[in-house]
């Protein structure tokens, strides 16, 4: 199901963070979003959520996203927010398992075969199977951050939405998570993913937005959004390009 985002904007506290935003991410994309600290990336993936008010349009397919109902919307739209903190001793599992509540899902040791199942590949796809039956508040902060991404995808939603997903993950489990996400837009779903790995951004998204003071700088493929001029205009830094199997290296240098 295809996004569509519209002359988007959002203010907080009386100050415009996002203006003017208008892009499209379509089913079986994956789109990094990316710019630097305080360019209005987070606040993007929040009105898209429909989690802070905003003004312009978000359609997803033939729907209006602020206008669904919350369960609809929940089943339309997995957030994965930034930072994983974990306040009660729950099994990993069922804290998964929340992923299905939008579907009508109750008591996580009483799922439907369904719910079930969707739960069991979630955490395979995540690598935290092996977690299942630990307290959440035991794991590490990566652990958590596998789990967190495991839950997303138990919600099997269109829109995968996810904020710095591969914070305080390994480089492996970075590699694993943006892997993850790149087979869940190969399956169907249109994926944006907030990070501030350019090298991640350049190799596994097919399109990436550039984000500076609110509005986009560049909305391309990674090779001509990354650009040298838009990387020294927008980062203020140089990068060591190069290809790998086939696929795009970039490495901040200078």
């Amino acid at each position: 199901m295809s996004l569509a985002v519209s002359d988007l904007c959002v203010s907080l506290g009386g100050r415009s963070v996002v203006d003017g935003v208008s892009f499209g991410c379509e089913a079986g994309e994956l789109v990094a979003l990316v710019g630097p600290n305080g360019a209005g990336k987070t606040s993007l993936l929040r009105a898209l959520a429909s989690l802070v008010p905003s003004r312009g349009a978000i359609r997803l397919g033939d729907d209006d996203l602020r206008t669904l109902d919350p369960r609809a919307r929940a089943r339309a739209v997995a957030y994965l927010p930034q930072g994983h903190e974990a306040h009660w001793p729950l099994p990993a599992r069922d804290i998964v398992a929340l992923g299905r509540l939008p579907h009508g899902a109750g008591d996580p040791a009483r799922l439907s075969a369904a719910d079930a199942a969707a739960v069991e590949e979630a955490m395979g796809l995540a690598d935290v199977g092996a977690l299942a039956d630990r307290p959440v508040t035991s794991l590490s902060g990566g652990e958590r951050a596998r789990v967190a991404m495991a839950r997303v995808l138990a919600v099997g939603a269109p829109l995968i939405l996810a904020d710095e997903p591969t914070a305080a993950l390994d480089p492996r489990h970075q590699l694993d998570v943006m892997g993850v996400l790149r087979g869940a837009a190969r399956a169907g779903a249109s994926v944006i993913a907030v990070t501030h790995d350019l090298g991640l951004a350049a190799r596994f998204a097919s399109r990436v937005l550039v984000m500076c003071e609110g509005r986009l700088a560049a909305a391309a493929a990674p090779e001509t959004a990354l650009a040298p001029q838009i990387l020294a205009r927008v980062f203020r830094i140089e990068a060591y390009r190069a290809t790998l199997a086939g696929e795009a290296v970039l490495v901040p240098w200078t």
